[in-house]
């Protein structure tokens, strides 16, 4: 039975036709996933971006427009009681070269040519990679 809800906020980051990428372990499990993470009560989502990204990976963005919202009914693959809504912007990173990954549980990060074949393994960042591909590469 589904008795939570889940948003999820993300940041499709593009630079030279690229997309950037987390390495991150999560319930036991090694993802390749878009930056971004869960939103707190209290939070607005645009907030709650620029939270994520200076928490993991020390690095200040701008949100330059909404992308995508998530509007099918997804259940999340690490809990079967909790409803996922994922909600993508484009951001544009302000202070690339201080990155610094906080996260313990952050790898590495990777830029991916929107060029190349899918590398992400989650339901809707697939989706969200074939949109920014089918946008973005002329």
């Amino acid at each position: 039975m589904i008795d939570k809800i889940n948003i999820r906020v993300y940041a499709l980051c593009l630079k030279n036709n690229k997309i950037l990428g987390l390495h991150e372990e999560y319930a036991g499990d090694l993802l390749l996933k878009l930056p971004g993470g869960g939103l707190e009560f209290g939070e607005g989502t645009v907030d709650c971006l620029k939270r994520e990204f200076q928490e993991e990976l020390n690095l200040e963005i701008k949100i330059t427009k909404h992308f995508y919202t998530q509007d099918d009914f997804l259940v999340s693959r690490f809990r079967e009681n909790e409803q996922l809504i994922t909600i993508y912007y484009l951001a544009e990173i302000l202070n690339e070269e201080d990155l610094l990954i906080l996260d313990p549980c952050i790898e590495k990060t990777e830029w991916f040519s929107l060029e190349s074949d899918n590398p992400f393994p989650l339901p809707i960042d697939k989706r969200v990679f074939e949109m920014a591909k089918e946008q973005f590469v002329k």
